[in-house]
């Protein structure tokens, strides 16, 4: 097997074309794609995709051959996944993420049909450990999720720059001793009333994020979430958040990762293509905050693969007159 890095990307002409080969199989591509989120026998995969037994064995063979899937044994049984090297491999992520085909959809779903005919709950645990986050589970969704852990937040007073229609402060409002929805569009501030209007310690701002109408050293919290590729000059909306904070006051931005997918941000208004985290970080000492963490903390799973990068940062004790 030609080698490969630590993260699955192939070194050489020799790798990449001998991952292409192994690829270059429709019934290998179908077979790896399931063995990506599900650990299966070939018994298993056979009842999936409807292929003969025959077939699938040998083509598992050479995937196992060629590095890309490793078997489990379990008494008599074997149970197969994918090779953790090969999850990162560069060829393997641009074959998956350039076909969309309902054949491989139809597989996935048979494949959950065979794991729900499992005997017991173990066998399902088993089958998903390590890729958990790929499957369904009744009540387990990262808005539930998200849900159970906001009673942890002690959030004081919060400024929600650009907070839309009201989405994230429905979310956090109950945990802040006040809210104050900010936005430079007064449509959204409608929605956000109407959403909001329950909550009695929600009070929405039209405003923009440049020169903020609101009072010095006001806030506990402030929040920027997804403006700053709206902002003409985010430095001076860093500066302006700084400035409202308190004393210790915590501020989380998130934001795209810089990019080249301009064409498809152009119907959003975006007027940036994102920030590298270092630079980002930068902008944010510029602007007088201390920067705590600055890095991408998530990339979605489809082309082309957007990151978003969150900014954490405090304003130092000494700056109250900032």
């Amino acid at each position: 097997m030609p080698p490969v890095t630590e993260h699955g990307t192939a070194r050489s002409l020799e790798a990449a074309t001998h991952y292409l080969g192994l690829l270059s199989d429709p019934t290998r591509v179908r077979l790896l794609a399931l063995l990506e989120r599900y650990e299966l026998s070939v018994t298993e995969l056979t009842r999936a995709t409807g292929l003969p037994q025959s077939r699938v064995s040998t083509h598992l063979a050479r995937l196992r051959e060629g590095g890309l899937v490793v078997d489990r044994r379990d008494g008599t049984s074997a149970y197969y996944r994918m090779s953790p090297t090969a999850e990162g491999d560069s060829v393997w992520m641009a074959v998956r993420g350039s076909v969309d085909d309902g054949l491989l959809a139809e597989d996935a779903r048979g494949a959950e049909r065979v794991l729900a005919a499992r005997t017991g709950t173990a066998a399902w645990i088993d089958a998903v450990a390590g890729r958990m986050e790929h499957h369904y589970s009744p009540g387990r969704t990262w808005e539930a999720t998200a849900r159970s852990l906001v009673p942890l937040l002690d959030l004081g007073d919060v400024l929600d720059v650009g907070a839309g229609d009201g989405v994230m402060a429905e979310l956090l409002a109950h945990r802040a001793r006040s809210y104050t929805c900010l936005d430079v569009n007064e449509r959204m501030l409608g929605a956000a009333r109407e959403r909001l209007a329950h909550r009695s310690n929600v009070s929405f701002v039209c405003g923009d994020m440049h020169e903020l109408p609101v009072g010095s050293s006001h806030y506990d919290c402030v929040l920027m979430l997804h403006v700053l590729t709206y902002a003409t000059a985010p430095q001076r909306a860093l500066g302006e958040a700084a400035r409202v904070l308190r004393p210790n006051g915590t501020l989380v931005a998130a934001t795209l990762r810089k990019h080249v997918h301009r064409d498809l941000v152009a119907a959003y208004g975006h007027v940036h293509d994102g920030f590298e985290p270092e630079a980002l970080a930068e902008l944010a000492t510029e602007a007088g905050l201390c920067v705590r963490s600055c890095a991408v903390t998530s990339r979605e799973r489809k082309k082309p693969y957007f990151e978003v990068v969150t900014l954490v940062a405090e304003k130092r004790a000494d700056d109250a007159d900032a």
